[in-house]
């Protein structure tokens, strides 16, 4: 990820290098100037090189309790960065090359800075937007781009408050919160034996909580026996109160909506206490090789929400098929893999696409591109509701469980890569091997 700007790079006070375990050195800086849509940039001398810079400005959390994901998302937004820049010798538009500038700053998971970092970028003239990770970052900042009437694409807020606003510029590769476990729910239905139990435990916050309340929604509707519904903290410090409940009550099936911090306590206390539970899903967590590094063998069994798989047939028209960018992501980082890592590369994708359909850089027309967009990429099929969430056909998730330490799909059939294990091992036989 080389410079190619003629004006040296400056880093902003406080501002940290933003690539989460890349293999090469490069410096994460601001230009000295204002950040302008395209900048003049050094080319090498060979026929049609790159001569003009496209800024796409953002903050991921680098830091804080968001990081883990954030780090995923910011290394999916700067691998597209470097294949284009450096296999596909930039984008043309409009008759011109471009390098693609991706200016990151670390919003330490903080909503309120996150809020201070985009208003800085829009001061520096910055045109488009990548979104941060987490829908009470997401949410803030989506609101200051929208008023600005700058485009964003996103991969990290899907709470439906951020689609209910009548926003017009903000987009994102999932699907909005209540509809994102619909796979899930069909998967309890056709569950032998059928459960007689299930119960919801929701972190407090604006994405898990929606989640929850969709699924159980659809569950109701689908006459599915949800018995017990738990309301946990934010950021949860003691889980002893859900354990209690679920040593009580036994449930068949425990679907928690937590971020992978929250799934990693809960998951913990379940274990020391020696509770188990025949379906234990953690919506957010078990996707990571960190967390199932953390968990060990115990992390055999655990399902969770699945939104893509290199091995899944996805085409594309840059990076050429979803395993062609998981090699070239590999080949460059060292971070593992995930989904959040596909998805953020995605939003480059996307991007690019709407900005070569509108043969412009116009952020108003680049945006009306996006709106309408329906292309196949490396993720899946490219499409966004009229509110700008994901389609929830194409860009849905899908049910994962852990099975001999990876994370495999086990529903639906058409997308499965193993077959799903239920029940599930209990504790103290996987504490046995």
């Amino acid at each position: 990820m080389t410079e190619s700007a003629a004006a040296p790079r400056l880093r902003r006070k406080g501002e940290k290098p933003m690539e989460g375990n890349v293999k090469l050195d490069r410096r994460t800086v601001l230009k000295s100037m204002g950040a302008a849509v395209a900048l003049p940039a050094i080319g090498r001398g060979a026929q049609a090189q790159a001569t003009e810079t496209i800024v796409i400005g953002g903050s991921v959390p680098l830091s804080g309790r968001a990081a883990e994901t954030g780090l995923n998302v910011n290394n999916g937004y700067l691998a597209a960065q470097k294949f284009f820049n450096e296999q596909l010798n930039g984008v043309e538009i409009d008759g011109k090359r471009y390098k693609i500038d991706v200016r990151l700053f670390d919003d330490a998971s903080d909503p309120a800075r996150a809020s201070t970092l985009i208003q800085r970028h829009l001061d520096d003239g910055v045109q488009f937007f990548l979104g941060s990770f987490g829908s009470n970052i997401v949410l803030p900042t989506a609101a200051i781009v929208e008023r600005a009437g700058k485009p964003m694409m996103q991969t990290g807020g899907a709470s439906d408050q951020i689609y209910t606003q009548g926003y017009k510029n903000i987009f994102c590769m999932f699907p909005r919160a209540s509809r994102q476990l619909y796979n899930t729910i069909e998967y309890f239905k056709v569950l032998q034996p059928a459960p007689k139990s299930i119960m919801f435990a929701m972190a407090n916050d604006a994405f898990s909580k929606t989640l929850a309340e969709g699924a159980i929604a659809f569950g109701k509707e689908k006459g599915l026996p949800i018995n017990d519904i738990v309301t946990l903290p934010e950021n949860i410090t003691d889980a002893s109160s859900l354990v209690n409940q679920i040593r009580s009550k036994k449930p068949d099936v425990l679907l928690a909506t937590t971020h992978d911090q929250n799934s990693l306590l809960i998951a913990r206390q379940l274990i020391s206490s020696n509770v188990d539970v025949p379906l234990l899903y953690l919506s957010l967590g078990p996707q990571l090789k960190s967390f199932r590094d953390a968990l060990g063998g115990y992390s055999e069994g655990l399902y969770f929400q699945q939104f893509w798989d290199e091995r899944s047939p996805y085409k594309d028209a840059f990076f050429g098929s979803a395993q062609k960018f998981a090699d070239y992501y590999r080949q460059h980082f060292k971070r593992d893999i995930a989904y959040h890592t596909a998805s953020g590369a995605a939003c480059i994708v996307a991007y690019v696409h709407a900005m070569k359909a509108a043969n412009s850089l116009d952020p108003a027309k680049v945006r009306d591109k996006l709106a309408t967009l329906d292309v196949e990429s490396l993720y899946g099929r490219i499409k966004f509701t009229p509110e700008g969430d994901g389609d929830p056909v194409h860009l849905g998730s899908t049910v994962g469980q852990v099975l001999k330490g990876t994370a495999e799909v086990v529903f639906p059939e058409a997308s499965r890569t193993a077959a799903p294990v239920f029940p599930a091992p209990k504790w103290a036989e996987k504490r046995r091997g």
